[in-house]
């Protein structure tokens, strides 16, 4: 490390142009992002990273880049969300914590893309998910509830730690009733289910999913037709758990069955229940908090990995809850 007029110097030699590229992003918006955040300025030439910028400053990208080591070492982009929650668990002293998120890898998407947990509390969810037989995943719109949890069934159903994928969603806007949609019964209820067949089509292909639900080892219903069974060897994902009324939650969570796991996902925020009906998924969040084998899991608008403007939009959204309240 170098030092004149205040201002100290230092040099990451990258491992390859791979490293590189995903470093600098398209146009190297990512570096232009890493200075905004962190006021050192930095260059790239060639394969070294050239930083220069006041003490504090040049110590605080030296570890905000260190914390990323696992993702742009082996080539995988940074996203502007990447940055944001490294930078927080940098401030908050959780730096540690934050630099196994790298190595936590869940699977490989069709495209060859790593899937990993990207903020601390996601990577709660994901511990959560394998160490108990019913998770409930409370937050806001674009904190991977839903995706997390479709990488984990696959992933299990592909390890023959289970037999069956059943993914489930209230159609609260059919009122549960959809007969006089046209189509058969998967037909009718696919508009519903489209977010978890997104995550089952960056995991597996829409070709591998579609033989997979021909065979019925991927079963798509929607929850009135849970009633009555018992699902076993099964990972289970009721998604948009928050349109749920409370029998219909206690009636599907007591389906759970021998070497099964069950997964409930939901925003409360965002219920399109009567006013006056109670959220199942609120309810139950309240009732089993502390039954053991039950894990209840709160993401923020902190852990939102979509564009970074949802971010902002979700803060600005529960600050008018507030403000109602």
């Amino acid at each position: 490390m170098a030092e004149s007029e205040g201002l100290c110097s230092a040099t990451l030699s990258l491992p390859s142009p791979q490293a590189a590229l995903a470093l600098a992003g398209e146009g190297e918006a990512t570096l232009r992002r890493l200075e905004a955040l962190t006021g050192a300025s930095v260059v790239l030439r060639g394969l070294d990273l050239c930083l220069r910028a006041r003490a504090p400053q040049l110590e605080r990208a030296t570890s905000l880049l260190d914390l990323l080591r696992p993702l742009w070492q082996d080539g995988q982009s940074i996203s502007q969300v990447d940055l944001n929650t490294a930078l927080q668990a940098l401030d908050s002293g959780r730096g540690e914590e934050h630099r196994d998120l790298g190595n936590l890898v869940l699977a490989r998407s069709q495209t060859g893309r790593l899937l990993r947990p990207r903020t601390l509390r996601q990577k709660a969810y994901v511990q959560a998910m394998e160490r108990h037989d019913l998770t409930l995943a409370l937050g806001p719109a674009g904190t991977g509830k839903t995706f997390l949890a479709t990488v984990l069934a696959v992933r299990m159903l592909q390890d023959r730690r289970v037999e069956k994928l059943i993914l489930t969603r209230p159609a609260v806007e059919a009122g549960e009733r959809l007969g006089f949609l046209p189509g058969d019964l998967q037909q009718k209820v696919d508009p519903y289910l489209r977010p978890l067949y997104d995550a089952l089509h960056t995991l597996l292909g829409a070709e591998r999913t579609g033989v997979l639900l021909e065979k019925g080892v991927i079963e798509v219903a929607p929850l009135a037709y849970m009633r009555g069974r018992t699902l076993a060897d099964a990972f289970v994902i009721l998604d948009e758990a928050q349109n749920t009324t409370s029998a219909q939650m206690r009636m599907v969570v007591t389906r759970l069955g021998e070497n099964s796991r069950m997964v409930v996902t939901g925003d409360p925020s965002q219920t399109d229940l009567p006013s006056a009906m109670v959220s199942g998924l609120v309810e139950a969040a309240q009732v089993l908090d502390g039954v053991e084998g039950v894990a209840i899991c709160h993401l923020s608008a902190a852990d939102v990995v979509r564009h970074p403007l949802v971010q902002r939009l979700v803060t600005a959204y529960e600050q008018r809850d507030k403000r109602r309240r």
